[in-house]
């Protein structure tokens, strides 16, 4: 008798009765259990390799956007020498009309430090110059004149303010007098 109630509980163990919304028995085989463990096995398995490729996706972005934040990161320093930097150049230009050499040696070597030191962090300068066509892309027409020549026309006349770029990002414009 023994016997036979284990084969019956073994048989009610493999085969499941439920019933559906009309009341009906339906009978479910479930699964043996090496067959649900496969299973099991694979769903943690797709779940693995998917958060693992989320998370290479996530290193692969921050560490893009961390080189970016590095290429950038002065830009805000560089920003403010500039001007400093115009007023050297305007200084230079005034210095030399004078006769002192000593002078315009000593601000000559410092102008020339710091921009050596703003160029070592990254710093360019856009190159414009007068006759050049003019690129909005590139420069800011600061204002129009008659052209001097008919050849003039639609082309940089003088150039007003220097521009500059931080790798390949423009931080600030040139500023030109575009010819009419």
């Amino acid at each position: 008798m023994t016997t036979e109630n284990t084969e019956i509980d073994q048989e009610i163990d493999e085969v499941t009765l439920e019933k559906n919304a009309n009341g009906e028995q339906l009978i479910i085989e479930e699964l043996s259990v090496e067959e649900q463990l496969t299973q099991d096995l694979a769903k943690e398995k797709d779940k693995y390799l998917r958060l693992f490729a989320e998370f290479e996706n996530y290193k692969r972005r921050t560490s893009k956007e961390r080189i970016e934040l590095f290429k950038t990161a002065n830009q805000e320093v560089l920003l403010a020498m500039l001007p400093v930097l115009d007023d050297f150049d305007r200084a230079i230009v005034e210095i030399s009309k004078s006769e002192d050499e000593i002078l315009l040696k000593g601000v000559e070597l410092i102008h020339e430090k710091l921009k050596n030191t703003l160029v070592s962090k990254g710093l360019e300068q856009v190159e414009v110059k007068a006759g050049d066509p003019f690129d909005a892309d590139f420069a800011e027409a600061i204002t129009q004149i008659p052209a001097p020549s008919a050849k003039m026309k639609g082309k940089i006349v003088d150039v007003l303010e220097k521009g500059y770029k931080l790798g390949d990002k423009i931080i600030r414009f040139p500023k030109v007098v575009i010819g009419q």
